[in-house]
């Protein structure tokens, strides 16, 4: 029960004590009163029959003392009279059946006892005593009239008790109004909202109350921020290139690695090298801060560049040199935006050293990938590339090799076979189990991936259809299709099946009204989850925000995948609150080599951890490696030591 509630019970616990002794002590008054009333009406009443029958009582006229007696019994306002001669012979007694009235409640009659006196009165005629008259009163007008008041009184006490305790209500429930409020910033707090109360209350307490609450929420808001801030700042020492704010070398190549080498989903597409020419005498010509600034600009043009792709990777490897992995095949398309680049870079640098520049001052060497590929070895082909342009005086240069490419299916036929199997839902579901920590190792969800069964029904990994799937528009219809699958296998599945969604799904307007109707009404509370990739939770904040407000309301976790990589940091989980994160493969993969990996990886455990959200791993591939994320408190690990795939059953 409420404070307010409370307070107002106990208010009327004792309206209601006051109002029980109030109405006791006007009953006893009242009884007592109309008591000496009865007692005055019956010695009033022997005195008056006392003067008017002394002669016939004299004579023994037991006829006329009747006739009178029944004249004033019938009355009703008494019960029992006595008329008596002088030798104490009774000439006349007329009594009344009962003491009591019909239209008051027994009940009532039991607790207040109201017993009139019987009063009497000595006749005297000429002298001489002729007799004695006695009288009791009825008590049935006495009990009539204590009940209406009692009660006129019971209506009165309940309607102003009523009006009371309304007003009561209101003015307690406006002076505690800030209790409710420090009540609400308490809740928030634990949510990791922080919510201050501008307007405080004019109660000197209460006032204490929301300082000391207000100064609270800011102490622990600063606390999350300059923890965010140190991990950012770690972030920025660790894996990005201090002069551009790019990924690093090191950075750079896990993430490579990552998306090639172990989850191959990133299916065909082009890793380009580009590499500033003569960067040494350059610098010597202009200077280092001119230099710094021509770097730069540079970057920030290959920086547009990777925008325009939903999974690129972008980073410096040296100091001349960038990598950038993209998802866009078309060489005619990234020839022309490669000499825009040029161009423009050259403008700036002569602008520096006042002199028309006329030749090339980036060579881009490029390769394509994909499912198959190796990061390293699409590396140094690259290079081979890059160093061939810079060689010819080209801006750009295409590795040619065909020992890397693998011999692919008709593409007009291969498209039309992925369109059919996501039109006809015929798609073949994969599962990864997440485990928790040691000691007890159980699987505690189950992570989906969607495959499409290629002409001889074995499994296409992602790369092999994921850009066609792109290509055709069908996304969004591809994860509805896995949605509407593991609907029909949650039932039966023996932990939380985990399904991902694109960023063309999440973006769609129609998705949310769609996965709802598809939810709504179904016990999937432990049975069904769903992840995102942080790049595209960064993208679209406050739609995944809403996204991850529908699942709240039907009981449905969200997590994050490939947590901690993106170069916008992290403070985007304050708002979104996801029931768990996934943090990325490519920094666990040297965790148990790399001390700088440890201590960010437990930074981000310890910033999930005050947030309230589990922290998972990926990419775990080694015993060391499990046991260092025993160390650091991971909440669980996924990746081939626990199992590769295997079908969802």
């Amino acid at each position: 029960m409420s404070l307010v509630n409370q307070l107002i019970a106990a208010i009327f616990a004792v309206l209601i004590g006051l109002v029980s002794g109030t109405l006791y002590i006007m009953s006893e008054s009242s009884r007592s009163m109309l008591q000496d009333q009865l007692e005055s009406h019956a010695q009033d009443s022997a005195t008056h029959l006392g003067l008017y029958l002394g002669p016939y009582m004299a004579e023994n006229d037991s006829a006329t003392v009747e006739t009178a007696v029944n004249a004033i019994f019938d009355s009703g306002f008494y019960h029992r009279i006595i008329v008596t001669n002088a030798d104490q012979g009774i000439l006349f007694e007329k009594k009344a059946p009962t003491n009591s009235n019909d239209n008051v409640p027994s009940w009532f009659q039991n607790m207040v006892v109201i017993t009139p006196p019987s009063m009497n009165r000595e006749v005297t005629y000429q002298w001489r005593q002729v007799g004695k008259i006695y009288v009791q009163s009825s008590a049935g007008y006495a009990y009539d009239k204590l009940w209406k008041g009692a009660q006129d009184s019971i209506i009165l006490f309940v309607s102003l008790s009523i009006v009371c305790l309304l007003a009561i209500s209101s003015l307690i429930r406006y002076l505690l109004s800030p209790l409710n409020r420090v009540e609400k910033q308490a809740i928030a707090l634990s949510e990791k909202h922080y919510i201050e109360q501008e307007k405080l209350p004019g109660t000197r307490e209460l006032k204490r109350v929301v300082e000391a609450m207000n100064k609270m929420v800011r102490q622990v808001k600063g606390m999350f921020e300059e923890q965010t801030r140190n991990i950012e700042e770690l972030r920025r020492n660790a894996y990005q290139d201090s002069l551009t704010g790019l990924s690093n070398q090191r950075a750079t190549e896990a993430q490579l690695a990552e998306r090639l080498d172990y989850r191959k989903d990133f299916g065909r597409g082009t890793l380009l090298n580009i590499h500033l020419i003569n960067l040494q005498a350059i610098n010597q010509e202009i200077g280092m801060d001119k230099t710094n600034n021509l770097l730069k600009h540079l970057a920030t043009l290959l920086e547009d560049v990777s925008s325009r792709s939903d999974q690129s990777v972008l980073g410096r490897i040296t100091g001349a040199d960038f990598v950038l992995l993209i998802n866009n095949t078309n060489l005619d398309q990234l020839k022309i935006c490669l000499e825009n680049i040029d161009s423009e870079s050259r403008k700036l640098l002569e602008q520096f050293t006042n002199t028309e520049v006329t030749q090339p001052i980036i060579s881009v060497g490029s390769c394509e990938c994909s499912d198959i590929s190796n990061s390293n070895q699409l590396l140094s082909e690259a290079r081979i590339a890059s160093d061939n342009a810079a060689n010819e005086k080209t801006v750009w240069k295409q590795y040619c090799s065909t020992d890397n490419n693998p011999i692919a299916p008709e593409q007009s036929d291969w498209k039309q076979h992925v369109a059919n199997a996501i039109n006809q839902r015929k798609i073949f579901l994969q599962v990864q189990s997440v485990f928790s920590k040691s000691p007890s190792s159980m699987p505690i969800q189950d992570e989906i991936f969607a495959r499409i069964l290629d002409r001889d029904k074995k499994a296409a990994s992602a790369g092999e259809f994921i850009n066609l799937v792109k290509e055709l528009g069908l996304m969004s219809e591809m994860d509805k299709a896995v949605i509407e699958l593991a609907l029909e296998k949650a039932e039966a599945a023996t932990c939380p099946l985990t399904i991902n969604l694109s960023h063309e799904t999440i973006n769609s307007e129609s998705f949310l009204h769609w996965i709802t109707s598809q939810l709504k009404g179904k016990r999937l509370t432990g049975k069904v989850m769903f992840e995102l990739d942080e790049t595209s939770v960064l993208n679209n904040i406050s739609r995944i925000a809403e996204f991850r407000k529908t699942l709240q309301e039907l009981g449905i976790g969200f997590g994050v995948d490939h947590f901690g990589v993106h170069p916008s940091g992290f403070s985007y989980l304050y708002s979104v609150q996801p029931d768990y994160i996934k943090i990325d493969g490519s920094l666990i993969r040297e965790i148990d080599q790399n001390d700088e990996d440890k201590f960010f990886v437990s930074s981000l455990i310890g910033v999930a951890h005050s947030l309230g959200i589990k922290a998972y791993a990926e990419h775990v591939e080694r015993e060391t490696q499990l046991q260092l994320l025993g160390t650091l408190e991971i909440d669980g690990s996924q990746g081939y030591l626990h199992g590769s795939p295997k079908a969802l059953d």
